[in-house]
């Protein structure tokens, strides 16, 4: 007798329409068809949790760690209309204010006592206080992705936006950015220094890219603004003031959609995330961490010959492959036995996934406790990691041949030299069967690749989020 296959699995799936973390990645957010609920990101902890019946939401933005939320309406069963944002107090559990337009809201950015609404062809930032008040207006290109960043470090003045032509970024500076009312700097910790417009007049637009935006972030002192365009191969690095290029890093030669920039808190490091199902790290300029960016051997040929950009590309030093879902059952039963954590999974192509930033301590084997920067990564469909970077000296390892073109690296190994990001669901942490192709264009892989450890980030722990009643 003959039985059909069935699939069985001992969780329902996770439908996640939005997670995002506050400015400084203590807490984040996450929207589903069942409600929405605020979780301190390390360690991973349920903190408050509402439940909706017959209403969605598309966004939930918090406003620091405070008891703020602002609310939008979206999905299936809209709570709210998509033409309003909805200012909720947890500390009184109720809607304070509302904000209503003419037209859908793309997306928002927060800081304390500000707040920025992307429209689809403008910009409204208003003063949160006593009271909301209106305090300008910015024209833009189509934004249809509701791009907008607000730098959030205390006495920062930044606010990105798309320009008015495509591929500009327009740089406005607001008021300064108040400090917490209660708070307690990390012991070892400086602050980070701002900008300084002593004799300069702060730049206002940067000619980005020739194609539309994806992304747009700042980091927290508002000294750096790093831009990915429709294209997803370029993460351009800004000088905020002067608008002068700081860098560019390469996440891969074929076309991808970029779904996440995120700056180290210390402005050191850069990490990005992809449908492509990677994330890559880069280390900007200046930075002492050492840790390197990987080039191509040919590059050193380049002030002897013309060569196409792509040999004098920066790539990432470290990235980590993030699984399907189809692993995240089994990575949580290895973690409850406290196996290994690798399991057989296909790559994680089209899952929307947010990446943050965290410091964590860190016990050594001599006894000594450090505390470094480590990463979180959040997708859609559920998963919690956190992972860590792989340490300088292994990052180091020189590469022993260069990249092959993009047309043709048949034979060519990806942990000798970096090359443009294959579409291979193999994960450094998470051992992988073959991927999926979607009809998306594939990069060719190696016949016969071998694993460079020192490339990949390790996978520390992972847990699912998103589900209120069991979810682990």
């Amino acid at each position: 007798m003959h039985l059909a296959r069935h699939s069985i699995t001992s969780t329902q799936p996770i439908e996640i329409s939005d997670a995002r973390f506050d400015a400084d990645n203590h807490i984040f957010t996450c929207a589903t068809p069942n409600g929405f609920a605020v979780y301190q990101t390390y360690p991973l902890r349920l903190l408050r949790k509402h439940d909706l019946t017959d209403a969605t939401l598309a966004m939930v933005l918090p406003l620091h760690s405070s008891s703020l939320l602002f609310l939008l309406g979206g999905g299936t069963m809209p709570l709210y209309p998509p033409n309003k944002v909805v200012l909720w107090d947890e500390s009184q559990g109720k809607a304070v204010a509302e904000l209503e337009f003419r037209e859908k809201v793309r997306g928002m950015a927060c800081r304390r006592g500000w707040l920025a609404v992307a429209l689809r062809r403008r910009v409204v930032v208003f003063e949160i206080g006593e009271s909301i008040r209106r305090h300008a207006e910015y024209e833009t290109n189509e934004n249809l992705k509701g791009l907008v960043a607000l730098a959030t470090a205390t006495h920062a003045t930044l606010l990105a936006i798309p320009g008015r032509q495509m591929g500009h970024v327009q740089l406005v500076h607001l008021p300064p950015c108040p400090p917490p009312r209660l708070s307690t700097p990390t012991a070892g910790n400086a602050p980070l220094p701002l900008p300084s417009t002593t004799g300069k007049n702060p730049i206002s637009i940067i000619i980005a890219h020739e194609t539309a935006l994806s992304t747009i972030a700042v980091t927290p002192s508002g000294r750096f603004l790093a831009t990915t365009s429709a294209r997803g191969t370029l993460v351009r690095v800004w000088d905020a003031m002067t608008g002068s290029p700081i860098d560019s890093f390469r996440r891969g030669a074929d076309q991808a959609e970029i779904y996440s920039v995120a700056f180290r808190p210390d402005e050191k490091e850069l990490c990005v995330c992809s449908d492509k199902g990677t994330v890559h790290v880069f280390v900007l300029p200046d930075s002492v961490s050492g840790s390197k960016n990987r080039v191509s051997v040919f590059s050193q040929l380049s002030p002897l010959l013309k060569l196409p950009k792509y040999f004098e590309s920066k790539w990432s030093y470290a990235r980590f492959r993030l699984p399907a879902p189809s692993s995240h059952i089994a990575l949580s039963n290895a973690l409850s036995s406290n196996a290994p954590l690798s399991v057989n999974a296909e790559l994680a192509e089209d899952d929307r996934s947010v990446v943050g930033w965290i410091e964590v301590p860190v016990e050594h084997l001599d006894g000594s406790v450090n505390r470094e920067f480590q990463l979180v990564a959040l997708t859609h469909s559920g998963g919690w990691y956190r992972l860590a970077l792989p340490s300088p000296s292994s990052a180091l390892q020189p590469p022993t041949s260069p990249p092959t073109s993009p047309l043709s690296r048949k034979g060519t190994s990806v942990h000798s030299s970096p090359m443009p990001e294959p579409r291979s669901p193999r994960a450094p942490s998470v051992a992988s069967s073959s991927g999926r192709d979607k009809g998306k264009e594939r990069e060719r892989e190696p016949e016969k690749e071998k694993e460079h450890v020192g490339r990949d980030c390790t996978l520390v722990e992972f847990r699912r989020y998103g589900q209120w009643d069991g979810w682990a």
